[in-house]
């Protein structure tokens, strides 16, 4: 088809101004690349709300925190005991019990309960941590005194139906299943299991039969020694009115009995570690699986902060020391971190990572090296600040929705943190010098008392890992 003599010449015209457009596009990139991007800001101290705070007569404490524009409230039980409240042959009871709760109430139905939930545009799960045992509802403001009683109701009067049971323990058992083929979890239990013998923390997976063996009136019992007012702290966070929502908090759950006094962390945790490599063979696995660590202090020790900063320094975030090493320069692996993780009284820092099988030694040899490296020279300011600016935005996000108010404040009652944790935090990052990274590597990071586990073929990864201790048995 031939085009009309006019569109031709149009063409030709819109073609043109597209390049002068496009040039001067170009031009002004160009320029941009060239200006000085400006300073960036001072960093400021975290502040939230002044939250109001009262305990009920039956010990249970309430924060009741005002924050936000979007219309939304989250009602948050903290219960303390969790994972830590089991014993050796109740691994994953809390997690059956946390479920069996949400299936019914003395008053309402499974089903009656995600009806109202839904009515309120919310959300409602009871979940169980190392510490805590947690019953969290959100919802539309509106209903914030509604979702305030629901949360009590769950958490005050569960039906524990006996015709649920079975299906919870079959589900039980197939998450089980699931996990015990990941090697990162396989990695995990081993890791747990010898740093912490003999200890709730150190008990990650139970056996099927262990699951099997459950009774509804285990259950009810573990309730009821774990679960009640005077262990248990309510935090509401978003758009509320006060007035109503206290008079909510004060009706739904004055009445609630006290039960048991608490007793935490029974026992507490003395964790162990020396220089060993527990090797779990995974045969023909493409890749190995690494966790690598030592014990280290709890958030209530005044060097916590710095130790946090030398975790993201070496390992903890993108632009990290091992993580450049081994997955940038060498492309040993895709996606290594390190963390310090905690519970009460307790943590301990462990670099992870997935590596290909015949890098399973190099790794091992770069993180070493990035460690002793560390404890040798303190860094550079430039790439301490970097550091810095980039933890004090990702705590600035942390705390931009209501969920992250109420962990942050659940995290400074549970370690018995100073009221000005939160609102110091960056303040505390920023004040870390060099030196203070590197003398927090010397005594914390103490590599050569590390435990290492590898799960990988060991066919393939045996002699490699000679070089790095002694293979257990």
């Amino acid at each position: 088809m031939t085009l009309p003599i006019f569109s031709r010449a149009a063409g030709r015209i819109g073609a043109a101004l597209l390049l002068l457009v496009l040039g001067t596009a170009g031009a002004s990139a160009q320029q941009a690349q060239k200006e000085t991007p400006p300073a960036p800001g001072v960093p400021k101290d975290f502040s939230i709300p002044s939250p109001t705070k009262f305990t009920l007569d039956n010990g249970m404490k309430v924060t009741l925190v005002p924050y936000g524009t979007i219309p939304k409230v989250t009602v948050d039980l903290a219960v303390l005991g969790g994972d830590a409240s089991e014993g050796a042959d109740q691994v994953w009871l809390g997690e059956l019990m946390s479920s069996w709760m949400t299936e019914g109430t003395t008053t309402r139905t499974a089903s009656q309960i995600s009806q109202a939930t839904a009515r309120m545009g919310g959300s409602l799960d009871v979940t169980v941590g190392p510490n805590s045992t947690r019953v969290t509802g959100d919802s539309l403001s509106d209903f914030g005194p509604e979702m305030v009683r629901l949360v009590a109701d769950v958490a005050e009067h569960p039906s524990f139906p006996e015709s649920e049971l079975a299906r919870l323990k079959a589900d039980q058992v197939r998450q089980l299943s699931i996990a015990k083929s990941r090697p990162q979890q396989i990695a995990l239990e081993k890791f747990r299991s010898v740093m912490y013998p003999n200890h709730a923390y150190g008990r990650i997976f139970p056996t099927p039969e262990m699951i099997q063996g459950f009774t509804a009136a285990q259950v009810r019992a573990y309730y009821e020694a774990s679960v009640g007012a005077a262990r248990a702290h309510l935090y509401v966070a978003g758009r509320f009115d006060p007035a109503p929502m206290e008079s909510a908090v004060r009706e739904a759950f004055g009445g609630w009995k006290a039960g048991t006094p608490v007793s935490f962390p029974p026992p507490p945790a003395s964790p162990r570690s020396a220089r060993a490599i527990h090797l779990i063979d995974r045969p023909g696995a493409p890749q190995s699986t690494i966790i690598l660590g030592v014990p280290v202090i709890d958030p209530s020790n005044p060097e916590y902060v710095p130790l946090l900063v030398t975790n993201t320094l070496l390992g903890g975030y993108f632009s990290s020391r091992i993580t450049s090493n081994i997955r940038e320069a060498k492309g040993y692996t895709y996606s290594p971190f390190s963390q310090v993780s905690v519970r009460y009284r307790d943590g301990y820092w462990a670099q992870n990572a997935d590596v290909t099988t015949n890098a399973t030694g190099p790794s091992l040899k770069e993180i070493f090296y990035e460690i002793d490296r560390l404890k040798k020279e303190p860094p550079s300011a430039d790439e301490l600040k970097a550091v810095q600016n980039y933890m004090a935005g990702v705590f600035v996000l942390q705390n931009s929705s209501r969920a992250g108010i109420i962990g942050q404040l659940e995290f400074v009652d549970l370690h018995g943190l100073p009221d000005d944790y939160l609102s110091g935090y960056v303040r505390r990052v920023y004040a870390v010098t060099p030196a203070d990274v590197r003398r927090m590597t010397q005594k914390y990071i103490q590599d050569e008392k590390a435990t290492i586990v590898v799960v990988g073929d060991k066919k393939m990864i045996e002699e490699q890992l000679k070089p790095y201790g002694t293979i257990s048995r």
